[in-house]
């Protein structure tokens, strides 16, 4: 069961893993991807590397506050205005989170959607930020469109029961996934299950979307950083293709750019003790 947690005027689930006196890493999960795609296996081995680990639930998604009176966000050119909130609304909600678990910073890693959440947050909040890891993430959606196979699989329709989300993402990450490893359908159907079982929103996932689409390009103020910074990119990614990594690193000056053959978008097992290192060693200079 999640933890809960008051933060920038709502509730955010999370949980933790490894000792509260290690390195404080917060993961920021991407595009309607609950806290549990964060896996535990993967947490551990993070926590392991000596960080105190914290996942939580975006807004919008899993057991964190959903924003149903907002309704769903019709699409077409969108603009700050068409949405209900922008990814600096949710960067706020993970400086906030800190502030609800006593931590004055910490390390930041974020996935795809959560990247550009990591971003926003160590642009608006710099103290807060110690160093930032982008992973398949973007500074901007023009700077990496799509595939069209990605961004069709990305709009499928809600699914109207249980067995169909499942079979749906299976179907997305099948398009999406890293062709250079194997594909792993159970962890797929499981994850996909349990954050069905947790809370299943297509309007939640809506509405962040359109908090993608109207937060604008951040790489001016990202070349006014001045945090430690690596970014992680699968050189086979559909959804954010690689330009998406090569201008992050780019625009955040003094950044390490890691790309893998092979992968795509998505976090391959086989991969996950290099991450785990690339992490840890940024962090672990960070500290010193």
């Amino acid at each position: 069961m999640a933890l809960r947690a008051s933060a920038n005027g709502i509730e955010i689930a999370y949980d933790t893993f490894g000792s509260p006196g290690g390195r404080p890493l917060l993961l920021i999960m991407g595009l309607g991807s609950q806290m549990i795609h964060w896996d535990e296996e993967f947490c551990t081995l993070l926590a392991d590397g000596g960080h105190h680990v914290i996942r939580f639930d975006n807004r919008d998604v899993g057991e964190s506050t959903h924003f149903h009176d907002a309704g769903t966000p019709s699409f077409g050119p969108v603009s700050s205005a068409d949405a209900p909130y922008l990814l600096g609304d949710m960067a706020d909600d993970a400086a906030g989170l800190l502030d609800a678990l006593g931590l004055e910073s910490a390390h930041v890693a974020g996935v795809s959607m959560g990247g550009m959440i990591a971003q926003a947050m160590a642009i608006r909040h710099p103290d807060r930020v110690r160093s930032l890891t982008s992973i398949m993430s973007t500074p901007s959606p023009q700077a990496a469109p799509p595939t069209e196979a990605a961004m069709a699989a990305l709009m499928s329709p809600p699914s109207p029961d249980r067995e169909t989300a499942i079979a749906r993402a299976l179907e997305t990450w099948k398009v999406i996934a890293s062709p250079g490893y194997p594909f792993d359908a159970d962890r797929i159907a499981r994850l996909a299950g349990l954050s069905y079982d947790r809370a299943y929103d297509p309007a939640g996932v809506a509405r962040q979307l359109a908090a993608i689409m109207a937060s604008g390009d951040r790489a001016p103020l990202l070349k006014e950083l001045s945090v430690p910074a690596l970014v992680l990119h699968g050189e086979q990614d559909q959804l954010v293709p690689l330009p998406g990594g090569i201008a992050t690193a780019d625009a955040v000056p003094g950044a390490r750019l890691v790309t893998y053959p092979g992968m795509g978008h998505d976090l391959p097992r086989p991969l996950w003790p290099e991450f785990a290192a690339e992490i840890g060693g940024l962090t672990a200079a960070a500290e010193r």
